[in-house]
Parts: structure tokens; C-alpha cells; sequence
């Protein structure tokens, strides 16, 4: 799947040679808020958990992995966009509905890159056929990306459970279908 660029911002697959780059997004407290509580990520966590993870479902033809965000201008990396088949990780699996979320360095908050970012990728999902229906998660209390998920045309569906490596949490599920 390809990606266009933006004016302001260009996009990759990131690759576990990326694993700096994950590193640094999550040493901030206000960044890991709303994923484990402000709990930074370590090294190890990286390496031995999240690269793992990241081969796993990353499939460059699909579209699926982790979209870097880059500043044209600086070619800074500011955060990444994920793109993964729903329940990916667990029986209910469903490569027709691809979990889109996002991750981005506190100091580019509030500049609109993470909606650009995430319009840019789900358009490019649509475009390409590549699934039937585009589903996010959130943190009941992040309003920073429930708004993003408005902003893309996702709606409001239900309140769930959702389980990762290192732990549960409730999140609220917004969605649409592409297809």
C-alpha cells in the first residue's frame, strides 16, 4: 500500500531497525498516559515485546503496521500510525477490519498532525481495498484521540475491554465502514 505525502508531513513503514524511534515516543509520562497509566517503556520492553509484536503483523502489500511520521521540512520523526487486522492477536481476528491508532511525540500535539496523519493512512486504506470496515480505540478519558477519531468520520459504538501484553483496560470503540 502506498501513502502519499502531505505538505506537511511524509510517511513509512517502520521496521524493527526503527526500535529508536519507539524508544523515544514512549520516555514521556503525558504520551504513555492513557496507554499504561505514564509508565515509560523500556528498552527490553521494546526489544523483546513490541519488535516481536510489530513483525508479527506488519505486511507492507496490506497496508499493515506501523506508519512513521516524518516533518517534510526536518525529516523528524513525530509519532506513527497503526494499522493492524481487529483482535489481531487473538482468536477473533478479523482481517476485514483493520484497527487504525496513533502515537505521537507530546511536543507535536495540538498542530493537527496526528488527524492528518490518520486521514491520510485510512484514506489510503479505503482507496486500496484493503478491508471493509476501520476500527479505533481509546481510553474513556482521551479526548485528544476520540476527537481525532470524529475527525476521521468514526462513530461511537460501544465501551470494551481491551487486552495487551502488558495489561487490560477499558476503552470506548469507534468505527465505520469503508467497503
Amino acid at each position: 500500500m502506498k501513502v502519499n505525502q502531505t505538505n506537511r508531513l511524509k510517511y513509512r513503514l517502520l521496521t524493527p531497525e526503527d526500535a529508536h524511534l519507539l524508544f523515544q515516543l514512549d520516555q514521556s509520562p503525558a504520551v504513555m498516559q492513557f496507554i499504561n497509566g505514564g509508565k515509560v517503556t523500556s528498552q527490553e520492553d521494546i526489544d523483546s515485546i513490541f519488535i516481536p509484536r510489530l513483525k508479527q503483523f506488519s505486511n507492507p502489500d496490506s497496508g499493515w503496521g506501523l506508519w512513521g511520521c516524518f516533518l517534510q521540512q526536518s525529516n523528524d520523526f513525530i509519532g506513527w500510525i497503526l494499522v493492524r487486522p481487529m483482535d489481531f492477536f487473538t482468536e477473533k481476528r478479523d482481517d476485514t477490519n483493520l484497527e487504525i491508532g496513533w502515537r505521537f511525540m507530546q511536543a507535536s500535539w495540538g498542530k493537527g498532525y496526528a488527524t492528518e496523519a490518520a486521514k491520510q493512512i485510512a484514506d489510503a486504506i479505503a482507496e486500496h481495498n484493503i478491508a471493509k470496515k476501520l476500527t479505533a480505540l481509546a481510553h474513556p478519558d482521551n479526548q485528544g484521540s476520540i476527537n481525532i477519531m470524529k475527525k476521521i468520520g468514526l462513530e461511537y459504538r460501544t465501551k470494551a475491554i481491551h487486552t495487551e501484553p502488558l495489561g487490560s483496560t477499558e476503552v470506548v470503540v469507534y468505527d465505520k465502514n469503508i467497503a
